[in-house]
């Protein structure tokens, strides 16, 4: 029986060239983010700064505008602290959720549906873009409500090395004091957080794939 669609045999089942070199190379990032724990960087960018630069890069401000009321110095200081911290804090979770992004895309490029819409001749960015990327969006959005937490409270011992005056660091001082009224506050506001966190995930879920949807029992 002849094939009613030949340009079929001739659509290959990998991705192109491109996208699968884009998908396969390497991550420094990933790397980074899976193998060096967030403190031991923290350990290293503190050498490196104070080595190269002579600077303090810990905390949120110079130790000159530490106490200092706050002036449009005092904000630009707290802008050239911000980035650091946010790298560290912000590289494990990235490079995980790089990890499953590229899994679930691997995963859908090679789907019937990406295979015929290419033999229909679709561009490849479109071809890409609109399904396998949304489809791989799923598991993505759904942890990402577990980061605001992370955010809030950030790694216990990266902002201790840091000197960052956030929820962490606090819990630990509560905790080695035994006030509990005070650790069960913070650990009660990262359980609302975490619902917050949720909410939006099931949000950014109906809003990245329509069929998920809310359905009459």
């Amino acid at each position: 029986m002849a094939n009613a669609h030949p340009d079929l045999d001739e659509v290959p089942e990998e991705p192109i060239p491109a996208m699968q070199q884009l998908i396969d190379n390497p991550f420094l990032l990933l790397f980074i983010g899976l193998a060096v724990p967030n403190f031991l960087l923290a350990l290293v960018l503190l050498y490196l700064g104070f080595v190269l630069f002579n600077a303090h890069i810990g905390g949120l401000f110079s130790p000159e505008l530490q106490d200092a009321p706050w002036s449009a110095a005092r904000v630009w200081d707290l802008l050239k602290h911000l980035p650091i911290p946010a790298l560290i804090l912000g590289l494990a979770g990235t490079a995980q959720q790089i990890r499953i992004m590229r899994a679930n895309l691997l995963d859908e490029l090679r789907k019937p549906y990406v295979v015929t819409a290419r033999s229909k001749g679709l561009p490849e960015s479109r071809v890409v873009l609109k399904y396998p990327v949304r489809v791989a969006l799923n598991p993505f959005a759904s942890t990402i409500g577990y980061t605001l937490p992370y955010i809030v409270s950030g790694s216990i011992i990266v902002s201790l090395v840091l000197g960052l005056p956030t929820v962490g660091p606090l819990l630990l001082k509560a905790l080695i004091a035994q006030d509990m009224f005070l650790a069960g506050t913070i650990v009660l506001l990262l359980g609302v957080m975490t619902v917050i966190g949720t909410l939006i995930s099931d949000i950014v879920l109906v809003w990245i794939d329509p069929r998920i949807r809310l359905e009459e029992t």
